[in-house]
């Protein structure tokens, strides 16, 4: 992150006699881990401490682990195999212990000769292996060891109290060889450029990078790693802040053409309309996007609301507000289903207001057209020269927007839905297609805790809908334990058939489509003892519908939707859904987002243990959208103890979509807040979490804020301005360009 020569220097060279190439190259290839810089920067998981025991009893199945234990027992066995058929087969047991519980380790062979002489009883040391059960008792075969004793005849005594650091390791390097390393190039982190300006490190009683280098991977005491902790997130915390600060600002230098919309104009109409108040929430954040609109330099705000919180409504207003300033505006959605859904939408809210021009349109009215890629090419050619003629003020379309031959006439707003599910060129080039840069509105129904929307949106201004508009009923939400207690499931397929009966309609999403060709690679791969206990694959839509038409379901009117069907049949099938004439929808998450048909009121989600949290929440959103309530019921044969199923339980326990979201985020940890997908890097997080460091995340962006207002270029900073160039390589600043 502070890398300067010394600290950039490869591995392979300074440390060939040290590490050798076969080491170095594990290390760029399974950790990511290509300079010295790098190296210093891989900090310790936990330490473990010399009479401080890691609890054997906890010990994952099929992981690789490392444990600290003394040698209890060791037995040299021979036995006769098709190898050695004259019983000259050597097996030795190592019974090793930690006071929380005991494990057994193996070795065969010639493997045995070393550890024999090495692991006898009352020896400590480290051992590395994966977790396997042979004879109903666990026991690492042939693990990694290290012996805790000193070298060139140092006192054991040497290591009473000391604080060995435990490494993210891989199965091709073990954490004390990474130790090793560590320790061979720490003289150079006295070479640490800092990336703090000196006012805020003294301000704040922080600790010199230097220092903190050596004291995380080298303590004396607990409190020297509290002391580097609290150092290094601040780095990370500030440099990411300052570089999102630097976005803003540059953003603020750009023109832009304001837009306020006239007093009697088309948004007036259109409110004039509404068979319902907007919800105190609604006006706040139509306030601020107004607000943002009337400015001489882009809008960049992201609008986040609850599913059914009303977006797509006061997405909408903006718009129209845009068309009543003489500019147009353009929506993007993530599928054409939902392109064709908001398309719908929008003209049914608007009415005649939606014809202009036309015969029978209002007076105030434009035209809305639809852009996608399936549309026939009379009808594309109609859409477009409605763009380029300015004839229609709005236009809601998918990817097909972002065509070079799509030209607008004076495009002046931008609202992208379902923000993660684009990439940044996408709307990068749809953002070109202004004289100016438009405004930009980013939708997203998955709510972020603030932290992460400081983090991850650190360059969009929020805004939150959290209330749910008036009318919109609640809904119940159960685990059904399939494996436990399959009269559950039979209960709720019960349950779906009373909804039926009633004239309401189901949704039953499924993981899988069905019709994927088997991999031949992955039929030979299941062929090894591991993954012959592999689970079942997930269900999936094309057998679950056929299972329920001619089972519980027999006789409703049973349809399936899934990504890889033709646009046409897609949005025919959705059709049907939506006017009632399919009793039950049997999908995929292709449903996930901006569907809505009020007349849904149950849904069922198989194998839901296969889903995230915040997916759970948004799928359970597509019912009780109406004046119904909404029931959503989570199968799942996981059992009661499960990770899985505490997941489940919490989506069941709880409707706050911010709730979930942190519980998905402190399950899933952060990632890479710059976008592992375009980065490919390693996260670089490694000490700052967003939901526990929430105030220095919050006091990092203050003091970034300020720093880059009073000096943009970093001119007196040349620490900060390093630190910047190794935390945005290329691709990572071109993520948070076009963010």
């Amino acid at each position: 992150m502070d890398l300067v020569p010394a600290l950039q220097e490869p591995l392979k060279q300074p440390l060939k006699s040290v590490l050798g190439p076969a080491t170095a190259k594990v290390m760029a290839e399974h950790l990511g881990l290509h300079t010295v810089g790098d190296l210093l920067h891989h900090y310790p998981r936990r330490y473990e401490e010399r009479g401080q025991l890691t609890h054997l009893a906890d010990l994952p199945m099929d992981e690789h682990v490392t444990v600290v234990a003394q040698v209890a027992d060791a037995r040299l066995h021979t036995f006769a195999s098709a190898r050695a058929p004259r019983g000259k087969g050597q097996r030795l047991e190592v019974t090793i212990t930690d006071g929380s519980g005991r494990l057994q380790l193996v070795f065969f062979g010639h493997g045995v000769h070393k550890p024999h002489k090495e692991l006898l009883p009352g020896t400590r040391a480290m051992f590395a292996g994966k977790v396997s059960v042979f004879n109903r008792r666990l026991q690492l075969a042939h693990p990694a060891y290290e012996l805790l004793k000193g070298e060139d005849g140092e006192a054991v005594e040497s290591w009473a109290g000391a604080l060995i650091p435990m490494y993210p390791a891989t199965a091709k390097l073990e954490s004390w060889k990474i130790g090793k390393a560590v320790q061979t190039v720490l003289p150079s982190a006295q070479e640490a450029l800092d990336p703090l300006p000196e006012s805020l490190r003294a301000g704040r009683g922080l600790v010199a990078l230097p220092e903190a280098l050596l004291k995380i991977h080298r303590p004396h005491s607990k409190a020297d790693i509290a002391d580097a902790h609290a150092r290094l997130k601040w780095d990370e915390a500030f440099v990411l802040q300052v570089a999102l600060a630097r976005r803003r600002h540059a953003d603020t230098q750009l023109p832009a053409v304001a837009r306020v919309p006239v007093p009697d104009g088309l948004l007036a109409a259109f409110d004039d309309r509404l068979p319902f108040t907007l919800t105190e929430g609604q006006r706040k954040v139509s306030r601020e996007i107004f607000a943002d609109l009337a400015t001489e330099h882009p809008m960049h705000r992201l609008l986040q609301g609850e599913v059914g919180s009303g977006k797509t409504l006061v997405a909408l207003r903006a718009m129209l507000a845009v068309v009543d300033a003489g500019g147009q505006a353009a929506m993007l959605a993530p599928t054409e289903v939902l392109a064709q859904q908001h398309h719908r939408s929008v003209t049914e809210m608007m009415g005649e207001l939606a014809e202009g021009g036309m015969l029978g349109g209002a007076e105030h009215g434009t035209k809305v057209v639809l852009l996608t890629g399936s549309m026939g090419a009379a009808a594309r050619r109609k859409a477009l020269l409605d763009l380029a003629t300015g004839e229609a003020g709005v236009v809601i379309g998918t990817h097909a927007l972002i065509e070079d031959k799509v030209q607008f006439h004076d495009l002046g707003l931008v609202v992208v839905d379902e923000q993660h599910r684009f990439g940044v060129e996408q709307r990068d080039a749809l953002r070109g297609k202004g004289r100016q840069p438009p405004h930009l509105l980013v939708m997203t129904a998955t709510p972020i805790p603030r932290t992460v929307a400081m983090t991850v949106f650190g360059d969009l201004e929020t805004s939150v809908l959290d209330q749910l508009p008036a009318g919109r009923s609640p809904i119940a939400s159960h685990v059904v334990p399939a494996a436990d207690k399959p009269h559950f499931l039979a209960r709720a397929w019960e349950r779906v058939r009373e909804e039926v009966a009633k004239g309401h309609q189901a949704y039953v999403v499924c993981p899988r489509i069905g019709d994927e060709e088997d991999d031949p690679k992955r039929a030979a791969a299941k062929k090894s003892a591991e993954d012959e206990a592999e689970k079942r694959p997930p269900l999936a839509v094309l057998d679950v519908a056929d299972r329920l038409g001619k089972g519980p379901l027999h006789g409703l009117k049973v349809e399936v939707l899934h990504g890889r069907m033709q646009p046409d049949d897609k949005d025919a099938v959705m059709r049907r859904f939506a006017v009632g004439e399919t009793d039950v929808l049997v999908a995929t998450t292709v449903i996930e987002v901006g569907v809505n048909v009020p007349n849904a009121t149950v849904m069922v989600i198989m194998d839901a243990d296969r889903f995230g949290v915040s997916q759970l929440h948004q799928l359970r959103g597509r019912v009780g959208r109406g004046a119904a309530p909404g029931l959503c019921l989570l199968v799942s044969e996981m059992p009661e103890a499960s990770a899985a199923r505490q997941r489940l339980n919490a989506v069941a326990s709880t409707l706050d979509g911010f709730e979930l979201s942190r519980i998905d985020l402190e399950q899933r940890r952060e990632g890479d807040v710059l976008g592992q997908a375009q980065s490919g890097a390693r996260s670089s997080l490694r000490v700052l979490a967003v939901i526990d460091d929430e105030e220095i995340i919050a006091e990092a962006r203050e003091e970034a804020a300020a720093l880059v207002a009073a000096d943009p270029d970093l001119e007196h900073l040349p620490g900060l301005r390093t630190a910047l160039d190794a935390l945005l390589d290329e691709e990572r600043e071109q993520y948070l360009e076009k963010g």
